[in-house]
């Protein structure tokens, strides 16, 4: 692991100015009702960077009913998809020309590394708008061949008003997973991003509004899960939420969907994914692909292969090559273009971090990088890399979100298999391998979502994303996405003395 660079300073950084950090409601940037405000902080030194708005069921109250009159009243909902699809084309045309000050923002609150947010996160949501603006003018329902003298037809309705509540990992990405097939099928919105990385989401607001979406159509209100995401949780007059986030707020939303009117609800939950290495793999190959699909956004990914199988053939010469290329590997400022890992989100995800390689310590797993904070300053941690894991260790059933590998060897393709289903996740996997029937017989027995061959994290707009078991349910991007924020309405009518049936 190499010494930490002090890259901001040297490349001449300049912190971006940050213009927004009220709530957005019925197209208008205003302050919460309570006059409340909280701080999000620079997770690179733990000093507060601004002061945003609190919202709570007040404000969400006030969203609500914006986003509810725009619906029933609104153009939106009532525009031919090719009209709104021009608008989207336009709001990504505005988040192109602002990418480096977004990317920037987003880096700053987040502590993400800037050259992977502008080429990864920014690229991502520009293609996801236009992929999804594509779409807009292409929904249609069937005509129904039915037994009788009848006709029938469906219709693809939007579902309404949703409540969008987004993870701080990926705060850009999750804001356009969920908004852009939302805005396609004709649906308004209150948005609620996490209280640690509230600013992107602002800007997009006053992007979405300047590219011409009515008002009331885009809603954020930025506050705590507990109150303002509770609020949307349970609320009356939204139809449906859309959740990215931890299996245990997941079973508060979905209880909350329950005792209210019982909206519609997607989830995307957590994950301790398996990565499995088979003995014919390219032992290099494979090192690069567990390291990066590990340790890329300093391990806070719900995908993150942080349980690496190795077949005990080539068990003992991956761990020398892996121990190696960890010499290499940069933790520093994540405005520095050689740096490989930045801070952690905030104070708390830290302290959870180093509480949990403690377990893997005490447990009897073999440290073999890492295991201590980097830096007296932020919220930095070493990679840390144990082998010698053991299933039934706390590091190896539960998801940590952070830069933590866990190394386990297994023998037998059954073994593996049996291994790899043993969470209660199941989220994603990965098998690299150079047997065809091993891949065949890898990706139809685990039960995951999303199953990486010879690669890991290869995502795209038209890739269907999300889980199985306590990872979720609902997928977020391709087509299936843009289809669960619609109704499907039946119409049936008669038809007399038709000459065909």
């Amino acid at each position: 692991m190499e010494k930490e660079s002090n890259g901001a300073a040297e490349n001449g950084f300049k912190r971006p100015e940050i213009k927004f950090t009220q709530l957005f409601i019925n197209g208008s940037f205003v302050d919460s009702i309570s006059g409340k405000k909280f701080e999000t902080r620079d997770p690179r030194t733990g000093e507060v960077l601004v002061s945003v708005a609190e919202g709570d069921k007040a404000d969400v109250d006030l969203a609500v009913s914006a986003a509810r009159q725009a619906f029933d009243h609104g153009k939106w909902p009532r525009m031919s998809g090719s009209d709104r699809a021009r608008i989207m084309m336009r709001f990504a045309d505005l988040v192109e020309e602002h990418l480096d000050e977004l990317a920037k923002l987003e880096c700053l609150d987040a502590g993400k590394l800037l050259f992977l947010t502008k080429i990864i996160d920014l690229d991502s949501a520009i293609r996801t708008l236009r992929y999804y603006a594509g779409a807009a003018d292409k929904i249609h329902g069937e005509t129904l061949k039915m037994s009788s003298e009848m006709h029938g037809y469906t219709l693809k309705e939007p579902i309404g008003v949703v409540g969008h509540i987004i993870p701080w990992n990926f705060p850009t990405i999750m804001f356009f997973t969920k908004v852009a097939p939302a805005l396609a099928t004709g649906c308004t919105m209150v948005v609620k991003p996490a209280e640690q990385t509230p600013l992107t989401a602002l800007y997009y607001a006053y992007l979405a509004h300047k590219a011409g979406i009515p008002e009331g159509v885009i809603n954020v209100i930025t506050g705590f899960g507990t109150t303002a995401g509770a609020a949307i949780a349970s609320h009356m007059d939204i139809d449906m939420v859309s959740f990215t986030g931890s299996t245990a707020v997941g079973r508060l939303i979905m209880e909350a969907a329950a005792k209210s009117n019982l909206k519609s609800v997607s989830l995307e939950l957590g994950g301790k994914s398996p990565l499995i290495i088979f003995d014919d793999a390219d032992v290099d190959k494979a090192v690069d692909i567990a390291r990066d699909a590990t340790f890329f956004n300093k391990g806070e990914a719900c995908i993150a292969a942080s349980r690496i199988f190795v077949q005990e053939g080539i068990y003992d010469q991956f761990v020398e090559k892996l121990a190696e290329t960890m010499k290499s590997w940069v933790v520093g400022d994540p405005f520095d273009p050689r740096v490989h890992q930045g801070p952690q989100v905030d104070e708390a995800q830290y302290e959870k971090i180093l509480q949990y390689i403690e377990h893997g310590k005490r447990e009897g797993a073999t440290l073999l990088t890492g295991g201590k904070p980097y830096s007296k300053t932020g919220y930095y941690i070493e990679p840390t890399v144990f082998t010698d894991v053991k299933d039934d260790m706390l590091i190896a059933k539960d998801e940590i979100f952070g830069p933590v590998m866990s190394v386990l060897k297994f023998k037998t393709m059954e073994e593996a298999i049996e291994r790899a289903n043993d969470t209660k996740y199941g989220l994603a996997a990965g098998v690299i391998t150079k047997d065809l029937n091993t891949v065949n017989r890898l990706t139809r027995s685990i039960r995951a979502g999303l199953i990486w061959v010879n690669c890991y994290m290869q995502m795209d707009v038209d890739c269907p994303f999300g889980g199985f078991k306590m990872s979720g349910h609902g997928k977020d991007s391709g087509l299936d996405a843009l289809h669960k924020y619609m109704h499907v309405k039946s119409v049936v009518m008669p038809i007399y003395n038709s000459p065909w049936s």
